[in-house]
């Protein structure tokens, strides 16, 4: 084989084969934590919002991994992050199966929360690690192999939607979710005694600010402005609010502290790079990749409850899995794709986007599972190859800027479900449920079977949402057995649902024209091709 295909060093498949060990354990991990999380809220009697904080804690941590992994690995090398990231998954284990039956609530939410943050943080330092390496280490092919290497994503989450499947009531939550262990151990192994290539930028001696040139006040201001939302909402809104109870965290002062986050980061980007504004491209690049964030784990977040809510929950399972799988499968075609077609990566990304708005509007209108697995089947078409195709680009034109570019680059894409793609869709859903109700003359069963919080998202104005529990109730039994009030309220949560995958279609839209635009910018100078770092800009 040519050197292209076999890589740049003579361990290139095994490192390959590690990182992608390496984030199946991630996703692994995340399905079975997904799938155990009514146990948790059984044996300790959690609160709604105490299970979604602990959820929050498995994106809040990689994106400080990925991000801060990625600032510095270029200097302490991939393999010291490999090792910090497998002893994080291993006290990650210890800490999160400490809770037993007999604990205070308090004490148990401590251990879930603390350990699902740091197996989180292992995360995000893997992929702050297994990005730039697979770009290094295949730099004529960054493509196809960043794609075989995120293919390990949904295997993982396929492993443990199964895992929880099979022996979920059989097997304790401590024994499926050290299950993870397995792949920790193997990719452990793998990694283990492996010597690991140089990238370029490290291998010219460039100063982090030299790396970060690329990134500048443009970039640091999108990463500056995620940052800001995250204080602010996340940690200081649901996370210490929820730890200490203190509305503080919730309040102007609180909001100025979360500003000043946003800018010193902003601010420390401009120094170190002597105030250099940044590559526009690169700027356009994370504003797409936030997008990217939004749609794809955003919409994953949702899809299998309204698939559940559009037809059953069991059927929504077996969709989400569906789509995994293919997800799975077609990332390994990202080579024989662009060799066939002869597509380049940023026209790949631009067809993507409009399989995704096909497969998202079909997806509003199904009404038998036969209709849902086709709309499933395109809209997987169109969401496998973002992320890993998106990292590619950064790779091919910013080798300058790779690794840190790409970690900074995915951090933003997790911020951006967390703060505005995964709230988003759920105060949507809320909203279109509520104007459904209203529009139909049925404002009176929404006021009596209302929530006792208003669904309140960004600026938006707060709306009115229908009870959890109310609703729950009401899908639980058979059409023939509820009340005229329930019908109502589960009809209009379908009409909401239908609604609300409608109006996602507007990301991939907007990604389409992102992609259309830099396509024709790119035929403008002679076409897309992967540079050299001699061949950057200064």
């Amino acid at each position: 084989m040519s050197a292209s295909i076999e890589g740049i060093a003579p361990n290139a498949k095994r490192l390959l084969w590690a990182g992608f060990m390496a984030i199946l354990a991630a996703g692994v991990g995340f399905s079975i934590r997904n799938g155990i999380g009514g146990e948790w809220a059984r044996l300790f009697g959690f609160t709604g919002l105490q299970v979604g904080l602990i959820g929050g804690a498995g994106f809040s941590g990689f994106c400080f991994g990925i991000i801060i992994g990625g600032i510095i690995v270029d200097k302490i090398g991939y393999g010291k992050l490999v090792i910090a990231a497998f002893l994080l998954h291993i006290i990650s284990a210890a800490i999160t199966l400490i809770p037993s039956d007999g604990m205070n609530q308090q004490s148990a939410f401590l251990a879930l929360f603390c350990g699902t943050f740091i197996f989180s943080l292992a995360n995000g330092t893997l992929e702050a690690v297994a990005n730039p390496l697979v770009a290094t280490l295949f730099p004529q092919d960054r493509t196809h192999y960043l794609n075989i290497l995120h293919a390990s994503w949904p295997a993982g989450m396929i492993i443990g939607a199964l895992i929880t499947l099979a022996v979920g009531n059989s097997w304790s939550w401590k024994a499926q979710l050290a299950l993870y262990l397995v792949p920790t151990i193997i990719y452990g192994v793998m990694f283990f005694g492996q010597s690991f290539p140089k990238s370029a930028a490290s291998a010219k001696g460039l100063s982090l600010g030299e790396m970060m040139k690329d990134v500048g006040i443009l970039g640091g201001a999108v990463a500056g402005f995620f940052l800001y939302l995250f204080t602010r909402d996340a940690l200081g809104g649901n996370i210490l609010k929820g730890l200490t109870g203190s509305d503080f965290f919730a309040g102007d002062t609180w909001n100025y502290i979360s500003m000043a986050a946003g800018i010193g980061f902003l601010a420390w980007v401009a120094i170190i790079t002597r105030f250099a504004m940044g590559h526009w491209m690169l700027f356009v690049l994370f504003l797409a990749h936030a997008i990217v964030g939004s749609l794809e784990l955003g919409t994953d977040s949702w899809i299998e409850a309204i698939n559940g809510t559009i037809l059953s929950p069991s059927q929504g399972k077996i969709l989400f899995i569906f789509a995994s799988a293919m997800m799975f499968g077609l990332r390994f075609c990202a080579h024989w794709i662009e060799n066939t077609l002869k597509l380049s990566p940023l026209a790949l990304l631009f067809v993507c986007s409009l399989f995704a708005i096909v497969g998202l509007y079909a997806a509003s209108g199904v009404t038998a599972i036969g209709m849902a697995f086709g709309a499933m089947l395109v809209y997987s078409i169109g969401k496998t190859f973002f992320w890993p195709t998106m990292l590619a680009v950064v790779g091919d034109r910013f080798p300058r800027s790779g690794a840190v570019a790409m970690s900074i680059m995915g951090g933003i894409a997790m911020l951006s479900v967390g703060q505005l793609g995964g709230p988003g869709l759920g105060y949507g859903k809320d909203r279109f449920t509520a104007e459904h109700m209203k529009a139909n003359g049925q404002e009176a069963i929404l006021n009596a079977n209302k929530s006792e919080n208003p669904s309140k998202w960004l600026q938006f104005e707060a709306v009115s949402a229908l009870d959890g529990k109310k609703l729950e109730e009401a899908k639980s039994l058979a059409p023939e057995k509820r009340t005229a009030d329930q019908n109502a309220m589960v009809e209009a949560e379908i009409a909401g649902a239908r609604k609300l995958l409608k109006t996602d279609a507007m990301l991939p839209i907007g990604m389409a024209a992102i992609y259309l635009l830099l396509l024709i910018y790119f035929k403008s100078i002679g076409g897309y091709r992967p540079l050299k770092i001699d061949e950057q800009e200064s």
